[in-house]
């Protein structure tokens, strides 16, 4: 059974960054998700949608540390890791801690600094640690990169590299909000809180234990081996140029498990497979030059895939022994 309290505290943190983002629901769980599962996110979605206000808002919502970096074309690693500096009273070399040493990192339109600059976060988000001038630093817990970035202006932007976009859980459109939740935002504008003016709902430590109590979520062989087939299925698929990574079936499980505690369950269904595949695999796999060709996009070919691959029937899927979170 889920425990009572720790669904009151993602209720709390829920509601709470809705009195900012409004009608976007769903994608806040998604994103709560990916938290709870230790993984990064990264928000693309054109300008004005709330990307930067959905990361502030959770930010505030949960404490901790946070920082934000606005990146650009002239940034530099050391910029983001930080550096040591020769201290002429100690004559020895300290550290001086760069932004990325913080519980939330916000990588504010993270496509317009370069590779190298870009490659600073790979070991971080990889390794929660940092290593400068030799020396490795373990980064605290949680840690979680939040990204942005907008896909409609491409001058002075740089492609994020495979590399990179693998260290992402998941990927997020945010999309405008519907006509009604529209509606509601012109009829509160005087009404609405900057994320700033939010009250912290919870704290660090409770986001590290249900990232532990995520990770006990029982998962069944068969959804195993579910969720195995789907990502093999990618790197055989004659429309797929690249397809996805070991790492990304892991991302995969764990972000499922995540989702199963988010809707009141200590175990994973094939459901949850389906409902997160599309932000865990999408940015994953690299199209052939003839499906972009014919129009093609990851998404549809994504779908075609677990259209094609068996749904596993059993009855399996609940533990035989009931835990207790």
């Amino acid at each position: 059974m889920i425990d009572i309290e720790k669904t009151q505290t993602i209720d709390r943190i829920l509601k709470n960054v809705e009195k900012v983002v409004i009608g976007k629901r769903k994608t806040i769980l998604k994103i709560l998700a990916a938290l709870f599962a230790k993984g990064h996110i990264l928000l693309e979605d054109v300008p004005g949608v709330g990307k930067t206000l959905m990361v502030k808002a959770l930010a505030k919502s949960i404490g901790g540390t946070f920082r934000r970096v606005q990146f650009t074309p002239d940034l530099l690693p050391t910029d983001i890791l930080g550096l040591s500096i020769y201290n002429q009273k100690t004559m020895e070399f300290e550290f001086r801690p760069g932004p990325i040493v913080t519980h939330i990192l916000l990588a504010d339109e993270i496509n317009r600094t370069s590779p190298k600059t870009q490659s600073a976060l790979l070991e971080a988000m990889g390794e929660r640690a940092i290593t400068v001038d030799g020396k490795t630093y373990t980064l605290e817990k949680p840690f979680l990169v939040m990204a942005t970035q907008n896909p409609v202006e491409y001058e002075g932007t740089f492609v994020l590299p495979e590399a990179q976009m693998d260290r992402f859980m998941i990927k997020i459109n945010l999309g405008y909000p519907d006509r009604e939740s529209e509606l509601v935002i012109l009829d509160r504008i005087n009404e609405v809180q900057e994320a700033s003016s939010l009250q912290t709902v919870c704290t660090i430590q409770d986001i590290v234990e249900i990232q532990e109590v995520v990770s006990q979520v029982y998962v069944d062989d068969v959804v195993k081996a579910y969720i195995v087939d789907l990502c093999r299925k990618t790197r055989e698929h004659e429309q797929i140029l690249l397809g996805v990574s070991p790492r990304g079936s892991v991302s995969l499980y764990r972000a499922v498990q995540a989702w199963a505690f988010l809707n009141g369950r200590d175990y994973v269904t094939p459901d949850d497979v389906k409902e997160m595949i599309h932000d865990v695999l999408n940015h994953r796999i690299l199209l052939t030059p003839d499906a972009k060709i014919e129009g093609l996009e990851a998404k549809e070919v994504i779908a075609g895939i677990v259209r094609e691959v068996a749904v596993p029937i059993t009855a399996g899927f609940v533990p035989e022994k009931r835990r207790s979170f």
